[in-house]
């Protein structure tokens, strides 16, 4: 405002305002049922005259894998500040009883708010049965008898991977520079300048997970039956039975970055030359927030994780047998191997250092870069 006569009623009213909300929520309900059942046992030789008798079975084997990817939330928003503010009474008339004022009023607010949830229940139920066992060689009669079993081999694999949010909000440049004169003004006029800036940055984060695995692997090469054989010689030869378990849980996890500026780099204010009397008044409100909220909750099913692994060579009878070599009993090797890895609710908050996302990627190599944060 400036160069008017006097008694002039001069008012300048600017507001400026920008506002971003980014709201991200996902929810996956997932249950997997998985039933093997594989066999190559139960196997009957019996009642037989004359000859050798023999079983033998092939392996049974399963590899089973679930893999779980879901949920993830990616935002970044620019906290953009106005550029160089100047605001200017100067060289106005006086005024002449009239009570008539030079009023500039500048308010400006700059808001950005992301929101990210993320929901997940998943529910894995895996039964793998492996038998070559369960075989009968009974009351043969003028031979050798041999039951030999192949070997009972079970893999499961269980790979959960949820929940992951990463959020920006960049200061992008810097802010501006606010500059208020009052200059120069006749006597007993009235100059009033009123700034009010603000800024609100805000991130809030949270995770649910609820995860549940029942895994239950029972092989079988033993619960083999050579009895009441006459004539020659009986014996009983069991594969192995091995199990490899490995279970891994990664859930919950939040990256945030909050580098919103305060959107006022250079402050300068002048009053100067006013006349008599004058009444001059800068008012300036100036005020920045920053503010992150980050919650997670992990819940392993009611039992945790539930596994269950029986591995059985054993169990295998050789009696009444007669007129023969010595009976004899072998039975394999039983190894179980389980591993479970949980690994959940981590948040980080600052200088984070996110990857470069490649467009068109789907969830799972999303997930496996955000999950790379927190390794």
């Amino acid at each position: 405002i400036s160069g008017n006569g006097s008694d002039s009623d001069n008012t300048v009213e600017v507001t400026q305002t920008n506002a971003t909300t980014v709201t991200q929520s996902n929810t996956a309900n997932i249950s997997n049922n998985i039933d093997v059942d594989v066999d190559t046992g139960d196997n009957e030789a019996e009642d037989n005259t004359g000859g050798d008798v023999t079983i033998d079975t092939g392996d049974a084997s399963a590899t089973v894998g679930v893999s779980n990817t879901a949920n993830t939330n990616q935002a970044s928003v620019n906290g953009c500040c106005p550029d160089d503010v100047t605001l200017t009474i100067k060289g106005n008339g006086s005024d002449g009883g009239n009570n008539d004022e030079n009023k500039i009023k500048f308010n400006s607010s700059n808001v950005n708010v992301i929101g990210q949830s993320n929901n997940a229940n998943i529910d894995n139920d895996v039964d793998v049965d492996l038998d070559t066992g369960d075989n009968d060689a009974n009351d043969n009669t003028g031979g050798d008898v041999s039951v030999e079993t192949g070997d009972a081999d079970a893999t499961v694999t269980v790979s959960n991977n949820v929940n992951a949010n990463w959020a920006a909000i960049t200061g992008g440049t810097s802010g501006g520079g606010v500059a208020v004169e009052i200059s120069g003004n006749g006597s007993d006029s009235d100059n009033t300048v009123e700034v009010t800036l603000g800024s609100v940055n805000t991130i809030n984060q949270s995770n649910n997970a609820d995860i549940s695995n029942d895994i239950d692997v029972d092989a079988d090469t033993g619960d083999n039956e050579a009895k009441d054989n006459t004539g020659g010689s009986v014996s009983i030869d069991t594969g192995d039975a091995d199990a490899t378990v490995d279970v891994s849980n990664m859930a919950n996890f939040n990256a945030a970055e909050l580098a919103g500026c305060g959107c006022v780099e250079d402050l300068e204010v002048l009053v100067k030359d006013n006349g008599t009397d004058s009444d001059n008044t800068v008012e300036l409100n100036l005020g920045s927030v920053l503010a992150a909220a980050q919650t997670n909750n992990f819940e392993n099913g009611e039992k945790c994780d539930e596994i269950s692994v029986d591995l059985d060579t054993g169990d295998n009878d050789v009696n009444d047998n007669t007129f023969g070599d010595d009976p004899s009993v072998t039975t394999g090797d039983a190894d179980a191997d389980v591993q479970v890895e949980n690994t959940a609710n981590s948040n980080v908050l600052g200088d984070v250092d996110f990857p470069d996302f490649p467009s068109g990627e789907g969830t799972s190599s999303i997930l496996l870069l955000l999950f790379a944060l927190f390794s």
